[in-house]
């Protein structure tokens, strides 16, 4: 039975009138019969939807969405209070599984806190689309990288050769007026260094929130973290250049530690305290290591060197934006008041860093070092 077919038969069978309610005796009788002909997760869903109405009937509507795959907020809180409580063995009791169902079980232990998200998320996932964005993030950084590697004949500190600050992707504040700079300074990178480290865990982190959570939100975070990362040099550090993907990095890595620490008890993923501490140690380390060639560079240099803010910055879009994204799983955030409220002051800072270079180094009397 197709979709339309079944939402058809939905409407005859259940809802004739077309109020938009179906009576639960009703409903319970034809997913009994099994009429309904889907996956046993999503028929347990449904069942534990029906059966636990207090009014005697459900929304058709909320009914529909579920059969797509979508779940409302009331139901998804619903499930957390308890109220619809599904009687099943948890997914880690799953036998029988193929390579890909097996790496799809962990990635839901990695990402998600919550039993009932974990066994949705399982059930209804699927090969395609595969999570591109991260990989093809990846993919283009370690190229460019090699190029100028070869170009340079330099593997570590590039940024200490003139001819790499002459990039057009390199961000420098005497070109801030090429707009595509606030984005492109994410494909270069200082060195093999902080490449691998980026590379490292947009892999690790990126890949399994990409799959979990859609291309659209992950992208949307990872690049709201590298404009606020250039955004914020050429406000806070406004002499320097900015290179790297630190930004949207420290965004994914952020929100995705942030929402680790707020549902603790749910999450499930191995050694987690020994991980969280692992990954803070190698965060805190790396912001440490671009301060420390910030204002202490152990080269000589033709002028100041990548700012350190970037990273800082990323971390706050993590855990505003990121951690509101990652814990909205499968709910519109079109319908929460408090996306909107992030939205607006993420435009809010747009604006004002645009009026910011348009007339703050020219009234402040900046001197920016000499574009090569």
């Amino acid at each position: 039975m197709d979709r339309s077919s079944l939402f058809q038969l939905i409407q005859e069978q259940l809802d004739p009138e077309q109020t938009g309610f179906i009576a639960v005796e009703n409903f319970t009788s034809l997913a009994e019969h099994h009429e309904l002909q889907l996956d046993p997760s999503k028929l347990e869903m449904l069942l534990a939807l029906v059966q636990s109405n207090e009014h005697g009937h459900v929304c058709y509507q909320e009914l529909i969405e579920l059969l797509n795959s979508k779940r409302s907020s009331s139901f998804r809180r619903a499930i957390a209070n308890g109220r619809r409580t599904l009687q099943r063995e948890i997914l880690l009791d799953e036998t029988g599984l193929g390579v890909y169902k097996r790496f799809v079980r962990y990635v839901a232990y990695e990402i998600l806190p919550c039993e009932t998200d974990r066994r949705w998320y399982f059930h209804q996932s699927r090969l395609c689309p595969p999570p591109v964005f991260m990989a093809i993030i990846t993919i283009v950084q370690i190229i460019v990288f090699m190029c100028y590697g070869v170009m340079l004949n330099k593997w570590v500190l590039q940024t200490y050769q003139p001819d790499f600050m002459k990039s057009p992707l390199v961000y420098h504040p005497g070109h801030r007026a090429q707009i595509w700079r606030f984005f492109s300074y994410m494909f270069m990178h200082v060195g093999l260094e902080q490449l691998g480290f980026n590379a490292l865990l947009q892999l690790m982190i990126g890949v399994p929130l990409e799959m979990v959570h859609g291309i659209l939100r992950i992208s949307l975070l990872y690049m709201a973290g590298v404009v606020a990362g250039s955004l914020t040099v050429s406000i806070t550090d406004m002499r320097a250049p900015v290179v790297g993907g630190s930004g949207g990095v420290y965004a994914l890595c952020s929100a995705h530690l942030a929402n680790v620490v707020m549902n603790w008890a749910g999450m499930k993923c191995p050694y987690k305290l020994l991980r969280m501490i692992l990954a803070l140690v190698c965060m805190s380390s790396e912001v440490g290591r671009a301060v420390w060639l910030r204002f202490s560079p152990p080269l000589p240099s033709s002028g100041p060197q990548p700012s350190f803010m970037a990273h800082l910055s990323g971390a706050v879009v993590g855990i505003s934006m990121g951690l509101l994204i990652l814990r909205s799983y499968e709910e519109s955030l079109h319908k929460q008041c408090s996306w909107w409220v992030l939205i607006f002051s993420f435009i809010t800072f747009l604006l004002f860093a645009i009026f910011w270079n348009i007339f703050a180094y020219e009234l402040l009397g900046v001197q920016i070092p000499p574009p090569p």
